[in-house]
This record gives C-alpha cells, sequence and structure tokens, in this order.
C-alpha cells in the first residue's frame, strides 16, 4: 500500500525508481496502483514526472 501523506509518497515513489524500477508504469503494476492517481497526488506538490530521470522533479 502506497503511503497517504502526499510528501513522504513523493520520497517513496522516486526511491522505489530510483532503487528497483526502470519506469513509473513497472512500479505502478508491482504495487497494484494508478499511475495518474500518483502523477495528480505530486503535481499538487508541484511535482511531475520525468521519464528521461525515472523521477519526479
Amino acid at each position: 500500500m502506497l503511503p497517504n501523506d502526499p510528501i513522504i509518497l513523493l520520497s517513496y515513489i522516486n526511491t522505489k525508481l530510483r532503487d528497483a524500477y526502470p519506469s513509473l508504469e513497472e512500479l505502478c503494476k508491482s504495487e497494484d496502483a494508478a499511475a495518474e492517481d500518483i502523477q495528480s497526488k505530486l503535481a499538487a506538490l508541484g511535482y511531475a514526472y520525468d521519464r528521461d530521470r525515472n523521477q519526479f522533479v
């Protein structure tokens, strides 16, 4: 289950992307999560997924 707090979610997702997953799509498949939901929550903080860097910036 993904963290609900957006700041903790940001840290969790970026750590997972750095250490274990080659893309947001792969992470979402593994975590049974919707990429759109994650992107929406993090967009509210001003972050967007950068596919080339494989992280939210």
